[in-house]
């Protein structure tokens, strides 16, 4: 129950200072000007687009919390056994963090008004997607190599369907990086572009989070500090 509850509060705050960035939390009948007269308020208010995006984000955050509570649960069985990480999901995590900067690199193209920057970074962004997918592939290829498939036991069941689940996320925000390429391509509004590469650097931005988290989990590292931090919150209910 910790398990989720920590990762629960994470997702929540990454959530509240996300929406708090796009405008949502301003209160311009309190905001008064230099004249005295009440502020007019947020020029940039959040689109439908970017409040769907973080309804979306929460839900994919309580899938993933229900995942890692049901394998720190699983693991207190008898008949648990630990299985080694394949050695690729270190460079793995390198080009999830790639992605994720290229995006940041295309949005500040965008603000500036340079699409050519822009659609660089977006296709660099989609090449280390594909490089991420490619990686996963092979790490599943290795666990079957050294004999450890979907049905060995519960962790191989575990490493697969939670690695999957974040692939088939990342495939959707494939999908995002391919439309906003087709808009790039159309030649569309700059503001509706700048949008959609604003959205999927968010997106992958949660992904990698969520990575992190998983790397974390399926490594081991992630119980000690679940422990920890489930030991001070007991603590500080004492009288």
């Amino acid at each position: 129950m910790s398990a989720i509850l920590g990762f629960i509060a994470i997702v929540t705050l990454i959530a509240g200072w996300w929406l708090s960035q796009q405008g949502l939390t301003a209160k311009p009948w309190l905001q008064i000007d230099q004249a005295g007269g009440v502020a007019a308020g947020d020029p940039r208010p959040a689109a439908p687009a970017q409040v769907g995006l973080g309804v979306f984000l929460a839900v994919v955050g309580s899938l993933f919390a229900l995942l890692v509570t049901g394998y720190l649960l699983r693991s207190e069985g008898l008949d648990w056994r630990d299985m080694p990480l394949p050695w690729i999901v270190w460079p793995n995590t390198l080009m999830l963090l790639g992605t994720g900067l290229a995006l940041e690199w295309a949005l500040g193209a965008a603000s500036r008004g340079d699409m050519a920057r822009m659609r660089a970074g977006v296709l660099v962004a989609g090449g280390g997607a594909l490089l991420f997918l490619i990686g996963q592939f092979a790490g599943w290829r290795m666990l079957a190599a050294t004999g450890n498939f979907v049905n060995s036991g519960p962790a191989d069941s575990f490493f697969y369907l939670m690695t999957a689940a974040h692939a088939l996320h990342v495939i959707g925000g494939m999908v995002a990086l391919a439309v906003t390429l087709e808009r790039i391509r159309r030649n569309e509004r700059a503001e509706r572009i700048r949008l959609s590469v604003e959205l999927s650097a968010t997106y992958w931005l949660f992904m990698l989070l969520v990575w992190i988290v998983l790397l974390g989990v399926l490594s081991g590292s992630a119980g000690e500090f679940l422990a920890l931090c489930g030991q001070i919150l007991s603590e500080g209910r004492l009288p």
